[in-house]
């Protein structure tokens, strides 16, 4: 079980972030961005998941300047409420914002300084605009939404990227993704995924639409994606 430290804005300021720790450290660090829901308790057992496989894993809370601490829950309040953080939360002050995790997360003495950024659905744009934005080692994105507004920055690209899409997402279409392939699919840092069967959540494990078994396949592939650049 993690708990939580607080990491400086750039701005001023502090902002709660849910640390997990593995084993054996010094190890390298794993920066886990939330779905809209924010860093809830499914959110901090991924991040306990990933410490359990040796990363210094590190879970922010996104709607800090909206609200600090609204964790959501996965209930028609809690995705109501979600919306309405998220149409407030303003993409460039919280990039900002996620360069300061991973400035908090290199300065660990637990840390090696090898860092990567993995996030759900706003989490996976959010490591998408980590990865052309910010010096990291590798990114991940799981069924990120609204990537293909962002990829006017894709020559930026500073680092390997994997991408993970649900075959069926009204949030993802299928042309969307067609539009993201199109653009970086061809780079040899980039690999993308769609996982047949699957809708928008896939990996939320114990939460429809969960899909086990390509749930697997997808953290399989996380993992290594993170081996071959962390370590």
């Amino acid at each position: 079980m993690g708990h939580e430290i607080q990491i400086n804005a750039g701005d001023g300021g502090t902002f709660a972030g849910y640390l997990a720790l593995p084993a054996e450290t010094p190890a390298p660090g794993v920066v886990v961005l939330p779905e809209v829901f924010n860093t809830n308790e499914h959110i901090r057992s991924v991040t306990d998941g990933y410490a359990a496989d040796g990363y210094v894993a590190l879970a922010p809370d996104v709607y800090w300047r909206q609200e600090a601490g609204a964790y959501l829950p996965y209930t028609d309040d809690g995705r109501a409420k979600a919306q309405s953080l998220r149409a407030q939360l303003d993409t460039d002050q919280f990039a900002d914002d996620l360069g300061a995790t991973i400035a908090a997360l290199k300065d660990r003495d637990d840390c090696t300084g090898k860092v990567g950024v993995m996030g759900f659905c706003l989490g996976g744009k959010f490591a998408y605009i980590s990865a052309v934005r910010h010096n990291i080692d590798a990114a991940v994105g799981y069924y990120g939404v609204q990537i293909d507004e962002h990829l006017d920055e894709a020559d930026a690209l500073k680092c390997p990227l994997l991408l993970h899409f649900a075959e069926t997402d009204p949030h993802v279409p299928e042309d969307t993704v067609a539009a993201i392939r199109a653009c970086i699919e061809s780079r040899d840092t980039v690999e993308i995924h769609i996982y047949p069967g699957t809708e928008h959540g896939f990996n939320r494990y114990g939460y429809d639409p969960y899909n086990a078994e390509q749930a697997a396949i997808a953290r399989e592939r996380t993992l290594a994606h993170f081996a071959k650049h962390l370590r």
